[in-house]
């Protein structure tokens, strides 16, 4: 048993000094008593109590006897130490540690105000739990320290790999040789936030691996915003009552979970006078990393990777589909592809956190730290955009998002056989950048002590909002009611004098109108509007935004008030005056507004709230009628709608396939084309609509991503020759995102329908399922083609005329087309490429022999009219592959009942009206019957699935 003693006399507090450990004393004049607050009694000094060193001689030993023991441990059960993740852990996951004494020499310095050490490379030591701050000041590489009754904790994981020795009260560190290296002189930010940690320990109450994770988690903290956005001191500063720091505000919605504030405090002395001992570093569990903080460019660098490590050719373009397609189409639905990661993907769990910018230059959203930067998309509640420019220079912490990666490569795949060798991808870029909503973030201001180097992550040229010691400045306000693209314009920005052909910049154009006149700043105030000279002029204007001032393209939409400023002194008719070069005289009256005025670059945006102006004009959000949207009279109109995005693929422009450039170079210009399903009221079965991106409008704008809903305002509205409905991105053409794709991918089963049901002229679904049974077949083509050039291939040759093609390998396509009935209607499906194989209900085998006995000839093509099958030319030479088809066409293997998915063979946006039902005669025997006939569906075949409770015949039984 080991006595506890303890001393309040002021002279003798010098024995702190000479009490060595290990060595041994006589003390004189002692007395038992007791400690407030504590159960056991103690050995307590008087004034005439004296310090002697132990002789043994003179030493005589006699028994004490006590009412009760001197060291009495409390009858109560130990109380468990806290959990840092979760209070009610199993019994088996929480470890001991080991008291033990150890000697070593400190090699490193991991973090001095934390209490961080390094021993011998292979241990880690902790001094946070002792309360003797001076010696970490004392301790530098080189050192030789002897720890006694030091506690031993291994596999703490949190972010640390090696075991980890920690002292606590009762423990000690004895100093046991200087070093004889030359002190080094700590960084400065490595000397900061010792009282932050002390308060975060002592206050929450942290346990080792909870402490070691959270140190951890300051340091990320502090690489990423310090200096550029706060000093280290002021990061790291001690948080007080209604002011906490804003390194413990970023840790907080962790801290909160895994240690909420606790009271009271430890108490030091139970933790040395207790018997049995127990001290927060004698039962530990395992930490799980709660999450990390990565620097934004290890988050692009680490999605890259893993968008590329995902790339599979093989599995964006299954088998059966990509044997039948040529080089072209195979490296075209290559060339565009998207990957989603969750939070959920990484361990541990990543935040993202950073500084809110504008880009000047690309103009969109932006999370910028130290390290770099990463665009964002973010969206306010209620599907609302983000719009207030106050939130310009604010530090947001997100830990739910969608990190999202497009893909885009350039490759020459020759066939689909070659998809697994990847030299045959000669360019490959991504575009990464992270959506999520407003109310999913943590939004924490910067305090007003923050370093001057801030405004090298906030906007170039200006600051967010105007400093409040600028009284000079004059402001006036405008109702925005229309934006148009951002893009490059032909608005030349070169510096006066230079001989450089003037680049074209990218800008965007807004219109509104002015809400009052002129306004002078009045202190932090703003006076009253100037009295305008003409007040039955018309107000509305058009403001254009080029250069720097593109940073609010993301700020600015529709429906909203906003106040323009200008600081610096006043001048006379600053928002009047009509720029010269900003557009002339006649789209600006096509546009319906009187003047142009463009935006400076230290002009400043400002959200005001509408409720408290009147005479504010109502904008409602324009949809365009579904009567008006598909009507033929309409034709290079401009319309507006909501929609859903299906796909996205990129394709060819509609006008021409290729663009000159200098040097006589013919380069396939890009088009993205999205397919969209409208949304309107009441409506089942929302009518699908084809959106063609091209031109200045690529890269398209962020989050047009399958699954998004998108609202597009003033697209071109076309005509295709084959009377089908399309729309156009334009100048005029504004984008709002309503809401990310879901997180998670829900597969919507096709509706089953009855054939009759397409023939109404409304709520048609443009993808169904329906059980029919095919009636006969009208035509059946097989060839095989040049993967190149796609001429035909005789003997697997190309019969290209006239130069050499260079590609020796050839591809099969196959074609077929059926009448299927359901009791309601009759429709022509026609069948492609591995869908012919199913439905004549050949295996993969017969259908790979098939394909083989037409490689010779090259193509064979059947016409079926009535109960026979013609064939033309190419197919004569053949007599029993013809006979076979013939056959095999004509028999119940084919002529059978199926469940059929389809599509409309022409979109839902075919303006062409349904032909009426048309009498038909038929003669049953001798009798005559006149009937109306609804014309035939032409559909195309998605899969052909055999019905449950019929059995067919193989089809190899038609085989040779």
């Amino acid at each position: 048993m080991c006595p506890s003693l303890c001393s309040q006399v002021p002279a003798q507090l010098v024995w702190h000094r000479a009490l060595k450990p290990g060595r041994a004393y006589v003390l004189t004049n002692l007395r038992v008593s007791r400690v407030s607050g504590h159960p056991n009694r103690v050995w307590r000094t008087s004034p005439s109590s004296h310090l002697l060193p132990l002789r043994l001689e003179c030493v005589h030993e006699w028994d004490l006897e006590l009412d009760r023991p001197l060291s009495e441990a409390d009858s109560r059960p130990l109380p468990m130490p806290r959990n840092s993740r979760n209070r009610k852990e199993q019994k088996d996951l929480v470890r001991d540690s080991r008291v033990l004494s150890y000697m070593g020499m400190v090699t490193g310095v991991l973090n001095e105000p934390a209490g961080l050490f390094e021993l011998d490379r292979q241990l880690e030591l902790c001094l946070a739990y002792q309360q003797f701050p001076g010696i970490r000041q004392v301790i530098r590489p080189g050192v030789s320290l002897e720890l006694q009754d030091v506690h031993l904790l291994q596999s703490l994981g949190g972010g640390t790999t090696r075991p980890v020795l920690a002292p606590c009260f009762r423990g000690a560190v004895l100093l046991r040789a200087f070093s004889r290296l030359k002190p080094e002189i700590q960084p400065s930010h490595q000397t900061q936030g010792a009282s932050l940690y002390k308060q975060l320990l002592w206050e929450r109450q942290l346990a080792l691996p909870l402490y070691l994770w959270t140190v951890k988690a300051l340091m990320e903290l502090a690489h990423k915003l310090c200096p550029h956005v706060l000093r280290h001191r002021q990061f790291l500063q001690h948080s007080s009552p209604g002011n906490p720091s804003l390194a413990l505000q970023l840790l907080a919605p962790n801290l909160d979970v895994l240690a909420p504030p606790c009271s009271p405090s430890w108490n030091p002395q139970k933790v040395i006078l207790g018997e049995p001992h127990h001290c927060p570093l004698q039962k530990y569990t395992r930490l799980q990393t709660p999450c990390s903080f990565p620097a934004l460019a290890t988050v692009v660098k680490e999605g890259e990777r893993r968008a590329w490590d995902a790339f599979d050719p093989q599995a964006l373009l299954p088998l059966p589909e990509a044997s039948h397609l040529t080089s072209c189409q195979l490296n075209q639905h290559l060339s565009w592809s998207w990957l989603r990661l969750l939070p959920s993907a990484f361990q541990p769990p990543q935040v993202l956190l950073g500084v809110l910018v504008a880009s000047s230059h690309k103009g969109f959203l932006q999370l910028r730290d130290q390290s770099g930067s990463l665009p964002c998309l973010l969206l306010d509640k209620d599907s609302r955009p983000f719009s207030d420019p106050q939130f310009i220079g604010v530090v947001v912490r997100v830990e739910r998002f969608q990190l999202i990666i497009e893909r885009n490569v350039k490759s020459s795949y020759p066939s689909w056989k070659e998809l697994s060798i990847t030299s045959y991808i000669q360019k490959q870029k991504a575009r990464v950048y992270v959506q999520f909503f407003l109310a999913d973030a943590l939004i924490l201001p910067v305090p007003r002590f923050s370093s001057p180097l801030s405004t090298s992550l906030t906007s170039p040229r200006t600051k967010p909002t105007l400093p409040e010691d600028l009284h000079i400045a004059q402001s006036r306000l405008f109702f925005l009611s229309h934006k148009e693209a951002l893009m490059k314009r032909n608005v030349p920005l070169s510096p006066a004098g230079s001989s450089e052909m003037p680049k074209l910049p990218l800008s965007f154009l807004v219109s509104g109108s002015w809400l009052g006149g002129t306004q002078r700043k009045e202190g932090t105030a703003w006076r009253p509007s100037e009295p305008k000279g003409d007040n039955s002029k018309d107000q509305k204007v058009l403001l254009l935004f080029v250069g720097s001032s593109v940073r609010w393209f993301e700020f600015l939409h529709p429906g909203q008030v906003y106040r323009l400023v200008a600081p610096g002194p006043a001048t006379p008719l600053l928002f009047e005056e009509d720029d010269p070069s900003c557009m002339s005289q006649r789209p600006l009256e096509l546009a319906g507004c009187t003047s142009c005025l463009t935006v400076q670059d230290d002009w400043i945006l400002e959200l005001e709230s509408s409720q408290d102006i009147p005479d504010v004009p109502s904008v409602n959000k324009a949809e365009t009628s579904l009567s008006d949207l598909f009507s033929s009279n309409c034709s290079d109109s401009l319309v507006s709608f909501s929609a859903e995005i299906l796909s996205r693929t990129l394709c060819e422009p509609l006008s021409a396939s290729l663009q000159m450039k200098p040097g006589n170079a013919q380069v396939a210009r890009e088009c993205v084309k999205l397919t969209v399903a409208l949304e309107i009221a009441d409506c089942q079965f929302p009518p699908h609509l084809d959106i063609y991106i091209n031109g200045p409008h690529l890269p398209p704008p962020l989050g047009l991503l399958p699954g998004a809903r998108v609202y597009f305002s003033q697209l071109e509205k076309k005509i295709s020759r084959s009377h089908n409905i399309y729309c156009c991105f334009r100048s005029s053409t504004y984008v709002q995102v309503l809401s990310f794709p879901p997180e998670a991918t829900i597969s919507v089963s096709l509706p089953h329908i009855y054939l009759a049901e397409l023939l109404r002229s409304d709520q048609t679904p443009f993808q169904a399922t329906a059980s029919c049974h095919i009636v006969c077949v009208f035509s059946l083509q097989l060839r095989w083609v040049c993967s190149h050039c796609t001429s035909l291939c005789v003997q697997g040759r190309c019969t290209l005329q006239g130069s050499t093609c260079p590609s020796k390998t050839s591809v099969s396509q196959a074609s077929l087309r059926l009448l299927v009935e359901d009791g309601t209607a009759e429709a022509v499906v026609t069948c492609r490429n591995h869908h012919v194989a199913t439905a004549l209900g050949l295996r993969p085998s017969e259908w790979t022999s098939l394909l083989e006995f037409v490689r010779g000839p090259g193509r064979i093509a059947l016409q079926f009219l009535g109960t026979g099958a013609h064939l033309e030319p190419s197919a004569k030479m053949n007599d029993s592959l013809a006979l076979f088809l013939r056959t095999l066409c004509s028999s119940i293997s084919v002529l059978r009942p199926i469940v059929l998915s389809f599509e409309l063979e022409k979109k839902p946006s075919n303006i062409i009206p349904v032909d009426p039902p048309r009498l038909q005669r038929f003669q049953c025997g001798e009798l005559p019957f006149l009937t109306h006939v609804n014309p035939k569906l032409r559909l195309s075949c998605l899969s052909i699935q055999e019905t449950e409770h019929t059995s067919f015949r193989e089809a190899s039984a038609f085989s040779h």
